[in-house]
């Protein structure tokens, strides 16, 4: 019993931070990756940028990457510019797409901009309300609700929609910031949303496929009554102790606010142009989330990529390669990833 529970702590701290998406270990079989043709790759520099957000509670800081210049003597890129608003996933995720509970770095979301300010496009890429740079925006874990973030995204989105350089506003959100992201651009004026490994049932599910074939019957049970109470809205006063960090008091609050809410009702509310990515390697995310996803929403397109994770890297279906990939800076973003966010951007009319 005591091996059982260290190793589901041992899951649950890395739950904590890749997010509570579908079935770890699934990896599902799919069609081959869409591949959408690009020009030539531009040798255009970038310039990346400090931009913030003064909300009425707090500052949030997060980065501005722009196309600069091209070399021998070319003209710098001129605007209104497409602008694409990355949203990070769970937990202690920074803007780069970086966690404080893993070593090293992937740099994944800032690969992203990268690729796209190489191409003309620029990015904005956020840490949330108490995370990294942005940490000091949230006082007490008790007091952060599921619902802040979408409001927040919304306050990037309309900072962004009144700045002349941009033509333009994209929210792009990775993992359970797509959740965050098609809220967020139902609720603003934003011009296309991108679901970037975003599952399709709520948090709940997820939970309830994650866990039961990891706990034995009796702490799956207390986990039930728990998260049964949770969705009530009511919290418990004596979670189970072996995920206290899944279920402590101080994040009940927030749980209780996420638990409800369903993606697949959130997307089809959305009027917009939408991209829906998945990759098939990604052992958070099985490829079905996005197949329901683009059901609720018939208009979205759908871009399933061959051997792609969950950190948009190229790399294939073995759990070590897997999980050093998420503290490896020098793994490259899948060849066929950002040619189709940028074929989608450039495409809005």
């Amino acid at each position: 019993m005591k091996k059982i529970i260290r190793l589901v702590r041992g899951f649950m701290r890395l739950a904590a931070f890749v997010g509570l998406s579908a079935a770890l270990n699934a990896v599902a079989q799919s069609p081959k990756s869409v591949v959408v043709p690009l020009e030539a790759a531009s040798t255009k520099t970038t310039s990346d940028n400090v931009i913030q957000l003064q909300t009425a509670t707090a500052l949030l800081h997060g980065s501005l990457m722009l196309p600069v210049r091209l070399p021998e003597g070319g003209t710098a890129a001129t605007g209104p510019l497409s602008v694409v608003i990355i949203h990070p996933g769970s937990g202690p995720t920074d803007r780069d797409g970086n966690s404080a509970g893993l070593p090293g770095k992937n740099n994944s979301l800032k690969m992203l901009a990268e690729a796209l300010a190489q191409r003309g496009i620029a990015s904005v890429r956020i840490d949330k309300r108490g995370v990294a740079e942005s940490s000091a925006a949230v006082s007490s874990e008790k007091d952060l609700r599921f619902d802040t973030y979408i409001d927040d995204l919304v306050a990037w989105i309309t900072m962004l929609k009144k700045d002349p350089r941009f033509s333009r506003v994209i929210v792009a959100g990775h993992s359970e910031g797509s959740l965050v992201g098609m809220m967020a651009a139902a609720k603003s004026s934003a011009d296309a949303f991108i679901s970037l490994s975003g599952i399709a049932g709520n948090a709940g599910d997820v939970l309830r496929t994650q866990l039961k074939p990891k706990l034995p019957e009796a702490l799956w049970n207390e986990s039930e009554r728990t998260l049964k109470s949770l969705e009530a809205g009511k919290l418990v006063d004596d979670p189970p102790a072996a995920l206290a960090s899944l279920y402590r008091p101080s994040v009940q609050p927030y749980l209780i606010s996420w638990l409800n809410k369903r993606p697949t009702i959130e997307i089809a509310k959305l009027k917009v142009p939408i991209l829906i990515v998945q990759g098939t390697t990604d052992i958070q995310v099985a490829t079905r989330e996005a197949e329901l996803l683009k059901a609720a929403a018939p208009k979205a397109e759908l871009a399933i990529i061959d051997g792609m994770n969950h950190v948009l890297k190229k790399v294939e279906a073995d759990q070590k390669k897997q999980l050093a990939s998420y503290s490896d800076a020098t793994l490259p973003l899948h060849d066929a990833f950002a040619p189709l966010i940028v074929a989608f951007v450039n495409g809005l009319k």
